[in-house]
């Protein structure tokens, strides 16, 4: 009897033994597996819409175990109206356009870029680099060249090459137009024979009249996705971004593209360190791998907006420096900045 009981109180004993080590293992097990879903480390983002792939974000997110959290934002305005509402350290890394790059640094907004820390900067294309809004690259190096165009179904309309172009009546309801203010305003500015950056008043009046004598042949405003009107065969013409209309005649190979004669614009979006990031190492990181050549082509096949890449050919070259020559940069015009705010409730 006293035997029979021994054996009992062992097997009892190691089926309890058993059982916690089976527990054990499992929690040891459960930890493990978190451990690789969950990084410990993350990066803040806040970007344009459409514009990395999302298979290049995840892929770092794989090769480095940084957590991406990203965000995006479809104007200039909007990325300063988030980032001004935010707690400090919300965000690491934004993509400004060059004369929100030149007006966030003085608001205090952005933190100096350490060269020494990026891996990859000599793969960069020097035309793209010493910019009027950040001369010594301190606070911002380039990412992607964007360009409006005009884009137009030359299978229904008669050689565009202007945006006086654009007052046909068989264009009655019939342009997309970019939603973006300093873009817009600019373009209506050139139509009227000025700078885009003009902040004379009688100067901004004309633009205004101009943009009178278009609207009625505006069906929408948009920057998200302007190429979805071509595509869909909404409109037959529209001032859009340079990708924007390349990826709309991939779908409608009708589509021809033209820099207007009066002037276009240009926007460089930059990499920028947010004042107060608290992931800048994650930041430095994510941008060397922007930077490599094989990403960034990955990044412009989807996207296909102009890669300051060297290897990277998204136009030839002899077109490049042309861009570069006509071109215009929106500027931070300052205080005067009200006046475009103003102007654009008159516009839309």
């Amino acid at each position: 009897m006293k035997t029979q009981l021994v054996r009992t109180v062992y097997v009892r004993l190691t089926i309890a033994i058993a059982i916690i080590l089976l527990a054990v293992i499992f929690i040891v097990a459960r930890q493990a597996k978190q451990k690789l879903e969950t990084p410990h480390e993350h990066l803040n983002v806040l970007n344009w819409t459409s514009y990395i792939p999302d298979e290049v974000i995840t892929n770092f997110e794989q090769q480095t175990g940084i957590k991406v959290n990203y965000g995006t934002y479809s104007s200039n305005e909007e990325l300063l109206a988030k980032v001004n509402a935010s707690a400090p350290g919300t965000y690491d890394l934004i993509f400004p356009s060059d004369y929100m790059v030149d007006l966030m640094l003085h608001r205090n907004l952005l933190e100096p870029i350490d060269a020494a820390k990026l891996t990859e900067l000599a793969n960069l294309d020097s035309r793209f680099l010493g910019q009027s809004f950040d001369p010594q690259n301190q606070y911002s190096y380039p990412f992607l060249l964007a360009t409006t165009v005009i884009a137009y179904d030359a299978s229904k309309l008669d050689l565009i090459t202007s945006y006086r172009d654009l007052l046909r009546p068989e264009l009655a309801n019939n342009i997309i137009m970019l939603d973006d203010q300093r873009v817009v305003i600019g373009a209506m500015l050139n139509a009227a024979g000025y700078s885009a950056n003009s902040t004379n008043d009688f100067h901004l009046s004309e633009s205004l009249a101009f943009f009178d004598l278009l609207r009625p042949n505006i069906k929408a405003f948009d920057s998200d996705s302007p190429k979805t009107f071509f595509i869909t065969d909404e409109v037959d013409a529209g001032l859009v971004w340079n990708a924007e209309a390349i990826l709309a005649k991939a779908e409608r190979p009708s589509l021809k593209i033209t820099y207007p004669t009066e002037g276009f614009s240009l926007s460089m979006d930059n990499y920028c360190l947010v004042k107060g990031s608290k992931n800048q190492a994650n930041a430095y990181q994510f941008i060397n791998y922007l930077m490599q050549p094989e990403i960034a082509a990955q990044i412009v096949a989807e996207y296909p907006y102009i890669s300051p890449i060297s290897s990277v050919e998204t136009v030839p070259s002899a077109e490049l420096d042309e861009i570069f020559a006509r071109g215009t940069y929106i500027e931070n015009v300052g205080a005067d900045i009200s006046k475009f705010d103003k102007l654009w409730i008159k516009y839309k």
